[in-house]
């Protein structure tokens, strides 16, 4: 019986549609979180930093800083995958059309934005949902915060993350990011509302089998076998 390397080849670029797919649910609560304007997320405050300071906008300047980290995870040796680049390439200017086409004014209620921010959170982990079940690696800032708390053995993974993310907001702010009761929302809740957000659904992301760039690109060069 013969095994048609076409449809494997088919699967992984129905796989890589669902990461866009996943990424766009995302990036709209990524949006939410911006709309909220009450503070950004570390990763998006140093993204709007980047853009007050040069001539991108803030989805290219997103681009730009997760192309910059996934030349570090590689510097890591960290596992990329095709996710892993997708990612880095179409989530910011995901988020940067949310941006634009929202006809709304930012939001100027703390209470409401608290509300939005946490919506944005829920988008957020379904989005991450579909785009980990693809299967095609974890995100450029997941990677490299495994690739550090690797290196840092004897510090938990959780401290490691707040370290790092108290950095890159350090960052964001020293370029003009805005920063707010939000930022510290983000830091510290939106890995909860996470959690509770996979356990309604009953997602394990650490079940998830994962394939690299080299596992996937061996799989599309593989010709038509018996």
């Amino acid at each position: 019986m013969k095994v048609i390397a076409s449809d494997n080849k088919q699967k992984i670029v129905l796989q890589w549609l669902q990461v866009a797919a996943g990424l766009l649910v995302f990036a709209f609560g990524v949006h939410l979180t911006i709309f909220a304007n009450i503070g950004l997320s570390p990763w998006d405050c140093l993204a709007m930093g980047i853009s007050y300071h040069t001539p991108l906008n803030y989805g290219l300047s997103m681009t730009l800083s997760s192309v910059i980290v996934v030349l570090i995870d590689l510097a890591l040796r960290e596992r990329i995958g095709y996710g892993t680049i997708i990612d880095a390439l179409i989530t910011g200017n995901y988020t940067q059309m949310f941006n634009n086409l929202n006809p709304f004014p930012l939001n100027q209620n703390l209470w409401l934005g608290i509300v939005i921010m946490l919506t944005g959170f829920v988008f957020m982990a379904l989005g991450m949902r579909v785009y980990m079940s693809a299967a095609q690696c974890c995100g450029p800032r997941d990677a490299l915060l495994v690739g550090l708390g690797k290196r840092l053995p004897k510090v938990p993974i959780g401290i490691v993350e707040v370290l790092l993310w108290a950095v890159v907001l350090l960052i964001g702010w020293l370029l003009g990011g805005p920063i707010g009761i939000g930022s510290v929302i983000s830091t510290f809740g939106a890995g909860l509302v996470l959690q509770l957000v996979y356990n309604i659904i009953r997602f394990e992301p650490r079940d998830v089998r994962h394939r690299d760039v080299i596992e996937i690109t061996r799989e599309l060069l593989r010709k038509t076998s018996e």
